[in-house]
């Protein structure tokens, strides 16, 4: 049956324009955007994970940039440590030669321990980063190395260094005067003195050595971390553009074909006009 009232067909070719209009729409939208899931409407699921991997991922990012600070900081007093590890070898030899170098030679060689004794004290003046100076206290030093959902708990990982004591180093090395005892049992107690604080700065020099080393392992780890983390958020939310322009295309000559239906089906109610003729 024919009406002029209601037209069926153009009611169909309508509602499937709009359809594809509306499909249309969305593919061009996850084209300009890159995004298959752009916000909770899309996949609230997906949407909801992602948005919480890009922060975990963000604040990786940050914590790994503060890391570099400590490593500068721990490679500084490293550095400091090793100074004075050498010029405590320097001096160890000096009071070794010391031993049987006779009372005239001992003002020679004290000389020679006051000059090592003063680089050591600049050592560990100018072993310092950023106003931070690890090598004159015994302080515990912790540090936040990143983030965890462990049981859907979010809580932060740290590490732990200790700092080194330099200067006690330095003050039990300046205390040797090779002018005022010069008995042999005298020397040799400045000797047993400048190898156990030689023993002293290996240890210092090493501790800073594997803490410095741990941070850089952690900073490796860390992104390779974030690397994965975007990955993932990629394969959730991002749009597989080869799938997106196939699928434009096909919209497109869709939508030219539901244009075209709907004309067609407009025409009708003109073709009543033939029945009175």
């Amino acid at each position: 049956m024919s009406s002029i009232l209601t037209n069926s067909s153009a009611m169909v070719a309508l509602s499937t324009l709009n359809m594809v209009n509306k499909s249309l729409n969305e593919t061009q939208g996850r084209i300009s955007t890159g995004l298959q899931i752009g916000s909770g409407k899309d996949n609230a699921a997906y949407f909801a994970i992602s948005e919480t991997m890009k922060g975990d991922s963000g604040m990786i990012k940050a914590i790994n940039e503060g890391l570099t600070a400590t490593k500068n900081s721990l490679g500084t007093a490293r550095l400091g440590a090793e100074t004075v590890k050498d010029l405590a070898g320097q001096f160890a030899e000096r009071v070794a030669f010391a031993q049987n170098a006779g009372s005239e030679g001992l003002a020679d060689i004290q000389e020679e321990l006051d000059g090592l004794v003063n680089r050591i004290d600049a050592a560990i003046n100018q072993a310092t980063f950023n106003g931070e100076n690890l090598v004159e206290g015994t302080a515990t030093e912790t540090v936040v190395t990143g983030v965890s959902r462990d049981g859907g708990t979010f809580a932060t990982t740290t590490v732990s260094y200790d700092q080194v004591d330099l200067r006690a180093i330095h003050t039990a090395l300046a205390a040797v005067d090779l002018t005022t005892s010069t008995t042999p049992a005298l020397l040799q107690t400045d000797l047993t003195t400048a190898e156990t604080q030689l023993a002293a700065s290996v240890t210092a020099a090493t501790s800073l050595g594997v803490a410095e080393k741990t941070i850089e392992g952690q900073q490796s780890f860390l992104d390779a971390l974030t690397d994965t983390l975007d990955s993932g958020v990629s394969a959730m939310v991002d749009a597989n553009m080869e799938e997106e322009a196939a699928r434009l295309q096909a919209y497109q000559v869709q939508q030219q074909l539901a244009t075209q239906s709907l004309s067609i089906a407009n025409q009708a109610p003109q073709n009543i006009m033939s029945l009175f003729r």
